[in-house]
């Protein structure tokens, strides 16, 4: 029987939808069929299904499984919790050979969606309009499979804890009401020294605060918190628990980039010469920190898709996005894990003889700008790319063209690139002064003019 997503759902890293509007129960069926009909054709047999705390995870939940299980798969759900829980559970179940976390990741309590992963590689891009086409279609394989379900997070925690070093460290976490609440709690009591946690109760109203950690007004609460008890540092996780923030014991933010030179430096001293991945949003004192640690920088694309997917091109040992995905393959598996990370950041001052406050003020201070994002029509966002990077060619300015167009002059860059997932824009720029920043701006400005467009809002994720 052909079925039909609505169009904004299938996404290039992702499916994602509102609720009751672009998606629903009957999406979440499709899905498993479709999944499921892929990876038993591939010899598969079982599938592992996670999900966030959002209100209407467990309907989803309940289709999704029923479609796995109507083209002759097994589905076993290893429950509620953060997505790398469910990259866990599929990288190390023996008899697993997929997964699918039902999360709707950063976004508003009335969306939803799912993340998906195939024989130990991420499912997006081509796979995800695959599916789509299959449903259209109705090519469904049909069979009878089973539904289990299986408690991993104590596992789950107790590899994690694996990371911690000895030395007892002072710690807030907030996890936002978020799906990393309950590993959280479980977490902090393995370690050695003083944590105290923030809304860590799964709450898919988030009544505190938005879990996006990269915007600094969501950090707050935990900012209050460093500053009250005198904490080393502090982590906050996203809605389900995949980006990481952090801030040190001044309350300065540790942005994704800056995160990613203090990991580059513990990783580095193990494997000398490691090729290390950021996106093309980075800080150039990133790239400039992993060259003069002895590290091959290498500048990729955004989106946690694609760098796990050149992580594994590469044999990179660590990887990160300014949006505060950090990818651990060294001593972990290469997927994306917020808590995790955090346990490294602990093991990385430990390690590197500083805390963490030290390591943060250590970095060049960049004057930059945060991720803008301003909204364009969905036909005009590549095509406005294409247009800036002709002109730049015939201007012979200095471009990296890996995702959109990052541009080098001698105050500092600017990039403009189209977002994969939204109808949007995003801009960014960094200097080492203020002035440089405004002749930067001026030329994001005099490109989008070019092109019939002016920098409008910024708009949400």
């Amino acid at each position: 029987m052909p079925y039909n997503f609505h169009p904004t759902s299938l996404r290039e890293y992702d499916i994602r939808g509102i609720i009751g509007e672009t998606l629903g129960s009957e999406d979440a069926y499709a899905i498993g069929r479709g999944f499921a009909t892929l990876l038993g054709r591939a010899g598969g047999k079982k599938v592992a299904v996670g999900y966030d705390g959002r209100t209407s995870s467990p309907m989803l939940e309940e289709a999704l499984i029923r479609g796995i299980n109507d083209s002759g798969l097994d589905a076993v759900s290893v429950g509620m919790g953060p997505t790398p829980m469910l990259y866990y559970a599929e990288a190390v179940l023996e008899d697993v050979d997929g997964g699918i976390q039902i999360t709707g990741s950063h976004n508003p309590a009335n969306y939803n969606g799912f993340k998906m992963v195939f024989q130990g590689r991420p499912f997006f891009g081509v796979d995800i309009q695959t599916l789509g086409a299959m449903a259209a279609a109705g090519d469904w394989a049909e069979g009878t499979g089973s539904a289990s379900t299986l408690d991993i997070m104590d596992r789950y925690v107790a590899r994690i804890a694996e990371a911690a070093p000895d030395k007892p460290f002072r710690i807030g976490w907030d996890t936002g009401n978020g799906a990393a609440g309950p590993v959280v709690e479980r977490l902090v009591k393995l370690l050695p020294g003083e944590h105290y946690t923030l809304f860590t109760d799964v709450d898919g109203n988030f009544p505190n605060h938005h879990p996006d950690p990269t915007e600094e007004k969501n950090l707050a609460d935990l900012k209050a918190l460093v500053a009250e008890k005198q904490l080393d540092f502090g982590l906050a996780f996203d809605g389900d628990g995949d980006r990481i923030g952090a801030i040190d014991g001044q309350g300065r933010v540790i942005w994704g980039d800056q995160l990613l030179q203090i990991f580059a430096e513990d990783v580095l001293a193990d494997v000398p010469g490691a090729t290390i991945i950021a996106d093309v949003k980075a800080s150039q004192a990133l790239y400039d920190r992993i060259a003069a640690l002895g590290g091959q920088p290498l500048m990729w694309k955004t989106g946690h898709s694609l760098i796990k997917s050149k992580m594994k091109e590469v044999s990179s040992p660590l990887a990160g996005e300014m949006s505060g995905h950090i990818f651990f393959k060294h001593d972990y598996y290469g997927f994306d894990d917020a808590i995790y990370a955090g346990l490294r950041l602990m093991r990385a001052s430990a390690r590197l003889g500083k805390s963490v406050t030290e390591l943060r003020s250590a970095m060049p201070e960049m004057i930059n700008t945060p991720e803008m994002r301003f909204q364009v029509d969905e036909s005009r966002k590549f095509a406005v790319i294409d247009e800036v990077l002709a002109r730049l060619s015939a201007e012979g300015a200095d471009v990296n063209a890996t995702d959109g167009a990052r541009v080098n002059t001698a105050d500092g860059w600017w990039l403009l690139r189209a977002s994969n997932t939204q109808d949007v824009l995003v801009a960014r720029a960094e200097a080492s002064s203020e002035a440089g920043l405004e002749r930067l701006m001026a030329q994001i400005d005099a490109q989008l003019a070019a092109s019939g467009l002016e920098r409008g809002e910024n708009v949400g994720h």
